[in-house]
C-alpha cells in the first residue's frame, strides 16, 4: 500500500515551501505580508518555520526574498532544526552542507553564542552556501572538505552537535528530480552505503561525549536508512539511539521516515544518535 502510494506520489507536483528566517521575524508576520502580496498560505503546525503556498510563485514575487526574511525549503528538510535541539554555546557541525539550508534553518533560531561549521566536498556549491548566508544575514565557517577525512580540515576541534546530511539515492525527492528514475542504479546504492556508514563513523570522532549526532537522508529505503544505523550501533558501544516522538513521520526500528506526499513533504529520514 506504502509502496503504490509513493509510486503515485513521485508523479505529483510537489507543494512550494517556504521556511521563514525566524531571526528577522515571525511567521505570523509573513503570513500576513503574503496576505497583502495576494498570495495564499498556511502555516505548517509541526514546524514552526514552515509555511505552504496553495500555488508556486517565483522567488522574486516572495515579499522579502532579496533581504533574507524567507527561503525556499520544503518542510521535511526543515524538521533537522528542531531535532538537532541546539542550546546555547553549542558548536555545530553540517556535514555535507550545500546549499545550506539545514546550515541557515539551525543559525536562524537565533540560539545565543552558536558557532556553526559547514562542510562539503564541492567547492562550487559551497559558493551557494556562502551566498544564501549571506542574503539571510547568517554567519557560520563555511569549509571545504571530504566528510570522510575530517583530519584534513577539522584542526583538533569537536562539536556538540553534528548534522550527517548524508549523500544518498535521493528516492525521497524524485517528484522534484525524475531523472533519478532514468539515472539511478541498484549499483549506486551499496557505493552510497558505504560512503554514508564512512562519514558516520568519521563524524563520530568529531562529537563530544554527551552530544548528538542526527542523521538524515532524503531517502525511502530502509538500507540507507535503518539498516545504516543499526551498522553503526553494531559498531559503537558508546552510542545511544534516541527515540524521536512526532506527530509527523512514521516510527521504524531505528529512527523516523517520512514517505514522500506525507503531510505533502518529501520523503526524508532522520535518526538521532547519542554519544555516552
Amino acid at each position: 500500500e506504502q509502496f503504490s502510494s509513493l509510486l503515485e506520489q513521485n508523479n505529483r507536483q510537489p507543494p512550494m515551501a517556504l521556511r521563514v528566517n525566524l531571526a528577522q521575524g515571525s511567521r505570523d508576520a509573513y503570513l500576513k505580508r503574503l496576505e497583502e502580496h495576494s498570495i495564499q498560505a498556511k502555516a505548517v503546525s509541526f514546524c514552526p518555520s514552515a509555511i505552504i503556498l496553495a500555488q508556486p510563485v517565483n522567488v522574486e514575487k516572495l515579499p522579502g526574498f532579496s533581504d533574507g526574511l524567507v527561503s525556499v525549503q520544503d518542510t521535511a528538510a526543515q524538521l533537522a532544526a528542531g531535532l538537532l535541539d541546539v542550546q546555547p554555546g553549542h558548536s555545530v557541525l553540517d556535514l555535507c552542507a550545500a546549499p545550506g539550508g539545514k546550515t541557515a534553518a539551525v543559525l536562524e533560531r537565533q540560539i545565543k553564542s552558536v558557532s556553526m561549521m559547514a562542510v562539503d566536498i564541492d567547492k562550487t556549491r559551497l559558493d551557494r552556501v556562502k551566498e544564501n548566508l549571506q542574503r539571510l544575514k547568517l554567519q557560520a565557517k563555511v569549509v571545504a572538505g571530504d566528510a570522510t577525512q575530517p583530519d584534513a580540515w577539522v584542526n583538533g576541534q569537536t562539536f556538540d552537535r553534528i548534522l550527517v546530511d548524508a549523500p544518498c539515492s535521493a528516492i525521497g525527492v524524485i517528484r522534484r528530480h525524475p531523472d533519478i528514475k532514468v539515472l539511478r542504479r541498484e549499483s549506486d546504492i551499496s557505493a552510497l552505503q558505504a560512503i554514508q556508514q564512512q562519514i558516520l563513523c568519521a563524524a563520530w570522532e568529531l562529537l563530544d561525549p554527551g552530544g548528538v549526532l542526527l542523521y538524515v537522508t532524503c531517502s525511502v529505503l530502509k538500507q540507507e536508512n535503518e539498516r545504516q544505523v543499526e551498522t553503526f550501533l553494531t559498531k559503537h558501544q558508546d552510542a545511544i539511539e534516541e527515540s524521536i516522538e512526532a506527530d509527523w513521520g512514521i516510527k521504524r526500528e531505528f529512527g523516523r521516515q517520512v514517505l514522500t506526499g506525507d503531510s505533502g513533504m518529501d520523503g526524508f529520514y532522520y535518526a538521532k544518535l547519542l554519544k555516552k
